[in-house]
């Protein structure tokens, strides 16, 4: 069963710089989204479950953010901990027709 998504539009993609994470509050939630180096977004949430960590002020790489708290590392595809914590929730984000940030967000 897949579960329905309201979506948000968040703002311009040009005011995610290359190579960085923001932090968005969208529908009760904070999702971090990273714009890499190749392009690709990806959004998880934006509060480490380790000690509520600020994830998009952490280090990202095209497969990993660490959390700038305690260093724990976290997939962001997966959102699986690589140091034995509790996974980030992953968020499906795109761009739309308007250049706008779009992330889905469960119902």
């Amino acid at each position: 069963m897949t579960a329905h998504l309201v979506e948000y539009r968040v703002g311009p993609v040009t005011e995610l710089p290359v190579g960085e994470g923001r932090a968005y509050a969208i529908g009760g939630d904070m999702v971090a989204v990273f714009r890499l180096r190749d392009g690709t977004l990806r959004a998880v949430s934006a509060v480490c479950p380790h000690a509520g960590g600020p994830i998009a002020d952490g280090l990202a790489d095209a497969e990993v953010v660490i959390c700038p708290l305690h260093q724990h590392i976290f997939d962001l595809a997966t959102g699986c901990s690589k140091t034995g914590q509790p996974p980030l929730t992953v968020y499906p984000v795109r761009v739309d027709d308007d250049g706008e940030l779009v992330i889905g967000v469960p119902a």
